[in-house]
């Protein structure tokens, strides 16, 4: 009996002290994605599509768990117009993307550093959505439609970036994210006989603050 009691008050210990070890984070973060544009042709000509820069918003929470590794979910809206263009047409339908992913976060330097580099990778989900007005007539529609509806795709995250601890619970950073996924063919649907090649990556520079405990 009292060979389990000690174990118990062990154990209690032992989590105890993981609790205590382990900090939670939480912060916002702004900036602008620019992404790469891609190509749609049909058998006989070509055009560029894909969505214009725009400002990014996000929200984080996460926790570290090791010295140097720690892990957070994180949701950014983006502010991303759709874009079609050919020669000196262009045309474009307002748009905006929802993202949300974790991702795990390794700091060389470890956590109690004052300045933490940190490199980042992880997955999620982004929702692509058209917010335009259609119309009867779309010029360059025999390579795409610009549409509004929304598409939700898998998503890859990878990036990297500083925290510089400002105060004892509090950290600035700066950032740079690649949010990478496949085309959102239903915002942009290519016409008949066209063809869109590659992913679509989004550079996202950010800069936001983060309170710790």
């Amino acid at each position: 009996m009292r060979k389990h009691i000690t174990s118990l008050f062990l154990c209690t210990l032992g989590l105890a002290a993981i609790g205590q070890a382990q900090e939670w984070e939480i912060g916002g973060i702004a900036g602008a994605g620019f992404m790469n544009g891609l190509n749609i042709a049909t058998a006989a000509a070509s055009a560029t599509t894909g969505f214009k820069s725009g400002g990014a918003f996000g929200a984080f929470a996460g926790s570290n768990l090791y010295t140097h590794l720690s892990g957070e979910i994180r949701y950014t809206y983006q502010m991303s117009d759709l874009k079609l263009s050919s020669g000196s047409t262009e045309v474009g339908f307002n748009g905006v993307s929802h993202a949300i992913h974790y991702d795990l976060l390794y700091h060389p330097a470890g956590r109690r550093s004052k300045l933490q580099p940190f490199v980042a990778a992880g997955a999620g989900v982004k929702l692509y959505r058209g917010t335009g007005k259609e119309q009867a007539y779309q010029p360059l529609s025999n390579f795409a439609y610009l549409t509004k509806t929304q598409d939700l795709r898998p998503l890859m995250t990878a990036g990297g970036g500083i925290k510089y601890r400002i105060s004892g619970h509090l950290l600035f950073r700066a950032e740079v994210r690649d949010y990478i996924t496949p085309f959102p063919n239903k915002v942009i649907t290519p016409a008949p006989g066209a063809k869109v090649s590659g992913w679509l990556q989004d550079f996202v520079p950010m800069f936001g603050l983060s309170y710790i405990f």
